[in-house]
């Protein structure tokens, strides 16, 4: 009994230490499970990302820095670790996949689980088919499409729910069906460009308000903010059953016709006699009696050019001045108003002439001089959609872009008023006899400050005009002035959407580039091969020989005559114009700049940087030396390292 009662006894305490260790084999297996398993079953930023590019088909290896032992970005900071990415914050804000030759599925189902993506590019790449449903990430604030392959309708579902969405691009797509009206219904759309697609149909009345460019190139397309209406056939009339009424019919409209035209006959007549009565001259420009508005003729603008057209009463018989219509239209409101009169009466003097026609200096009677550009290739825009380009120029504001303050619009052809820069242009230093410039020469400080200031001018345009494609598109030494300080001042700009395209082709630097001659298009980094074509021509003194031809079809090339020099035995630093100065101890950064240059002149687009990587590897370069290095001076070089404009 006793032995039994022991025995009860040890199993009875055995038992109760083990169950002392109940509680903490729980603790161990929870945490185990809590280190083993996320808390909330979703993946990491990394294994995101890498399971994302698993959908995408490439060559070569544009991800080699993707990778899952290092996080994408730094923590707790804007920089990532991984290439093609935005980070803010130490987490992943955009994707930036451009020019990479990608194809394959956008798998947005693994995006959405990237809880901070607000933006995604693919520009230029090869996807195809149909968009990825965006809805699917409704956090997006911006998603650029443009250059690729897409094609077919665009279903509005695709849309529902973007509620964040600002900006939308879908050019040089092959895009089909009419534009989905949720476009207009999105909340927060200000920008949306689908240039270049197969859309038709009306465009939805919401989005009149943008700016017409973002249209241009789908011909089905019409209405507001396009000049192409959208009147629809009127319904066919059912043939008469009676072959005498439908003969009656045919009858009246013929007399209507001949009455119609004996009246137009009779009042042209008589309002030809009336004008040769009441003409009203002003140097040799028509005023109408009844709307006292300047009519402006190619003779008045002929004779203006060549100092010929005199003065002229622009008062009525009482001594009043007379009422005249604002043809003039002014984009700035902090400069002395003029008008066309004034214009006509000033003392002209030619300045040149180029592709557009010609730039003439008038000396104002009231005082201030002005630069007149008149340009006769820019008759097939219409007067709205000219207009409102006008007033979107008038905006822009920065110190390396010559301003637009006012301009005249005809038909047959335009004038633009700029201010009067008493400096010449960048083309006359580096090619002009020494008189016409002054005997100076450019140092090797000054053209670094040109070239900088340049492309502060450009990476501008490109922000503020993201729905031109080029948005300067006539980029040449000539095109830059220079003030008397030698700061850069850029002209001729965002032309391109009013512009006739076949004169644009033929004429304009962007037509130049080497992907035209491929495709037969430009592109968002046309502008940066016009920029390096510009750094190359003001490092070796010698013009592009391929900028002066017409058409796309000339094959010499600046830059392949540098890279035959740089590759020869001979001394490397015999590509630099032998006119430079101050260039002892500067070899290094002045060959970094030329490199610079090739590499804008990529032949290879998907090789060739984008504006925002060019400025920055621009703004790398430095003078280097100092002042009591042998012949290294600069009286006019001025440091300038403003912030540039976050491109994002």
């Amino acid at each position: 009994m006793a032995q039994t009662t022991q025995k009860n006894y040890k199993i009875k305490n055995k038992n109760n230490q083990n169950y002392k260790h109940l509680p903490f084999l729980f603790v161990i297996a929870f945490l185990l499970a809590f280190v083993t398993t996320p808390s909330d079953g979703k993946l990491s930023e990394a294994e995101i990302l890498l399971k994302f590019s698993q959908s995408l088909k490439y060559d070569g290896n544009p991800f080699s820095t993707w990778n899952a032992n290092v996080p994408p970005c730094v923590k707790g900071n804007n920089k990532p670790n991984w290439n093609s990415l935005f980070c803010e914050g130490g987490m992943v804000y955009g994707l930036n996949l451009e020019n990479l030759g990608l194809s394959g599925t956008l798998d947005v189902d693994t995006l959405k689980e990237l809880p901070n993506l607000r933006t995604i590019s693919v520009l230029s790449n090869n996807f195809e088919g149909s968009l990825p449903p965006l809805n699917k990430l409704p956090a997006l604030k911006s998603a650029y499409f443009s250059n690729n392959k897409f094609s077919g309708p665009i279903d509005g579902k695709t849309f529902e729910g973007m509620n964040s969405l600002k900006k939308l691009h879908l050019a040089n797509n092959q895009f089909t069906g009419q534009l989905p009206p949720i476009f207009g219904e999105l909340p927060k759309l200000v920008e949306l460009n689908v240039q270049n697609n197969k859309f038709e149909g009306p465009i939805p009345s919401s989005l009149s308000r943008l700016y017409f460019s973002a249209f241009q190139g789908n011909d089905g397309l019409c209405g507001p903010p396009l000049t192409k209406s959208c009147n629809e056939e009127a319904p066919k009339k059912q043939e008469s059953s009676s072959s005498s009424s439908g003969w009656k019919i045919a009858l009246i409209v013929v007399v209507v016709v001949a009455v119609i035209g004996l009246i137009a006959v009779v009042l042209i007549t008589r309002r030809k006699k009336n004008n040769s009565q009441q003409e009203v001259t002003l140097g040799s420009s028509n005023i109408s009696p009844t709307t006292h508005e300047p009519k402006l003729t190619s003779a008045d603008l002929n004779k203006l050019e060549q100092g010929q057209v005199a003065a002229s009463p622009d008062r009525s018989n009482d001594g009043k001045r007379a009422e005249q219509g604002q043809k003039l239209l002014f984009l700035k409101d902090d400069i002395e108003k003029f008008d066309l009169p004034d214009l006509l009466k000033a003392s002209a003097e030619v300045l040149g002439s180029g592709v557009f026609g010609s730039t003439y200096k008038a000396a104002l009677s009231t005082g201030p001089v002005m630069v007149v550009k008149r340009f006769r290739h820019m008759n097939k825009v219409g007067k709205e959609d000219f207009h409102e380009h006008m007033r979107r120029l008038g905006r822009l504001s920065h110190k390396n872009l010559l301003p637009v303050l006012a301009f005249y619009y005809r038909k047959e052809e335009k004038l633009l008023v700029f201010e009067y820069v008493n400096n010449v242009s960048l083309a006359v230093y580096l090619h002009g006899n020494s008189k016409s410039r002054g005997n100076q020469s450019l140092d090797w400080p000054t053209r670094l400050k040109i070239v900088k200031g340049v492309a502060k001018g450009i990476l501008y345009l490109y922000n503020e005009l993201p729905s031109i494609t080029a948005p300067h598109g006539h980029l040449k030494s000539s095109n830059v002035l220079l003030t008397e300080t030698f700061e850069p001042v850029l002209t001729d700009y965002a032309l391109l959407p009013v512009v006739n395209i076949e004169h644009a082709q033929e004429h304009m630097i962007s037509y130049k580039a080497p992907e035209y001659k491929l495709s037969g298009k430009i592109n968002r980094k046309t502008d940066v091969w016009t920029l390096g074509m510009l750094i190359l021509e003001i490092l070796t003194g010698k013009f592009p020989s391929n900028l002066l031809g017409k058409g796309s079809h000339d094959t010499d090339d600046l830059a392949t005559w540098v890279n035959s020099v740089l590759g020869e035995d001979s001394s490397k630093e015999e590509v630099f114009d032998k006119e430079m100065k101050g260039t002892q101890d500067c070899e290094g950064e002045m060959m970094k700049l030329l490199k610079v240059g090739l590499s804008c002149c990529e032949a290879d687009v998907e090789k060739r940087w984008d504006i925002k990587e060019a400025v920055e590897k621009i703004e790398e370069v430095k003078e280097k030396g100092a002042a009591g290095d042998g012949d290294f001076f600069s009286s006019v070089a001025v440091s300038d390292e403003t912030d540039m404009h976050n491109s994002r």
